[in-house]
């Protein structure tokens, strides 16, 4: 069971210490089911903390985004820890940024959240239209408790809880220096149900589905800046010299610039969903990351973010890895 006042007391002694620079939690939205990533540098700070099921941002990606080195003309880098706040599919983007050296163990300090699942927005926001205060919203075994301006209303877990949560396999954080709370059931059973409907389709039928949704990408690049995993600071996509990909918006330009990233998260990609949560044309993104990540599973044995020892899946080898394809 989520508790707030020790997550904002163990909030409040760990920006109080010396090696702690700020801590990187959630935060209430200024209108509806709005939650916003709050950057705590000082105790006083912490009563503005809350853990919910709205609270779907990745924080993890600030990591990578914050701390951008060299600092400015006559300055020295902070060498101080960041503390951050993590669901279960956070902390395995905390684990895989550390396997690929994009961050230093020694620079972060991890809050372990155990989450019962996130909301989906759109859901949320189809059945109670117009909300414009914020609200709160609350776990509450299967159901979920939303106090709205015209009072009290309980939902079924399963009507409003994002489509990533169903599947997931990692509601409790794999790394942490400290948990808040007891662990949470998974509501996932690593089945790839939605992954085989698509595997399902013919050639034709699955290039008419995707045709129509890169179709309507309008290439404002939220997947790629979201993602915690897409943190090159010489991104491939943005090159102008040599120009792997047009800026134009059209079906030949989106399509490889959507596989370009889906080939480039393969054995990487910690199924977060942020790509797909914040698409402003709704292209279900997770359906090509969440098919890698199954051939990564089921061909190699191998599942990103759980193991901070291991090594990059792109750069391992194994001698009985199968070599078939070689003649």
């Amino acid at each position: 069971m989520v508790d707030l006042e020790k997550m904002r007391t163990i909030a409040k002694e760990t920006v109080s210490r010396d090696d702690v620079r700020y801590l990187i939690g959630w935060r209430q939205g200024t209108y509806g089911f709005r939650v916003s990533p709050h950057f705590m540098k000082g105790p006083e700070e912490a009563e503005k903390l809350i853990f919910s099921p709205l609270c779907s941002n990745n924080l993890a990606t600030y990591l990578t985004l914050t701390e951008k080195l060299p600092v400015p003309r006559g300055e020295q880098p902070d060498s101080r820890k960041i503390a951050v706040m993590v669901k279960g599919c956070d902390s395995r983007a905390v684990v895989q940024q550390l396997i690929e050296k994009g961050i230093e163990r020694e620079r972060v300090f991890v809050i372990g959240c155990p989450c019962e699942g996130v909301l989906d927005l759109k859901k949320v926001e189809e059945k109670f239209p117009g909300i414009l205060s914020p609200v709160e919203v609350e776990w509450s075994g299967d159901k979920i408790i939303f106090t709205l301006p015209d009072g009290v209303k309980e939902v079924p877990k399963g009507e409003v809880l994002a489509k990533k949560c169903l599947s997931c396999r990692y509601p409790n954080p794999v790394m942490s220096d400290i948990t808040l709370w007891d662990e949470v059931k998974s509501l996932g059973d690593g089945n790839y149900e939605d992954v085989k409907e698509m595997e399902e389709k013919n050639p034709q039928e699955k290039w008419s589905f995707w045709k129509d949704k890169f179709s309507s990408c309008i290439r404002c690049y939220s997947c790629r800046n979201v993602c915690p995993m897409c943190y090159c600071e010489d991104c491939v996509l943005d090159r102008l010299n040599p120009q792997w990909i047009n800026r134009s918006a059209n079906i030949s330009e989106n399509s490889a610039f959507q596989l370009a990233r889906a080939f480039h998260l393969a054995g990487r990609c910690i199924e977060c969903g942020e790509c797909e949560r914040v698409c402003p044309v709704d292209i279900p993104l997770m359906a090509l990351n969440r098919k890698l990540a199954k051939e990564v599973r089921e061909q190699y044995e191998f599942e990103p973010g759980l193991d901070p020892e291991s090594k990059p899946f792109q750069s391992s080898y194994r001698p009985n890895d199968k070599e078939d394809f070689i003649l």
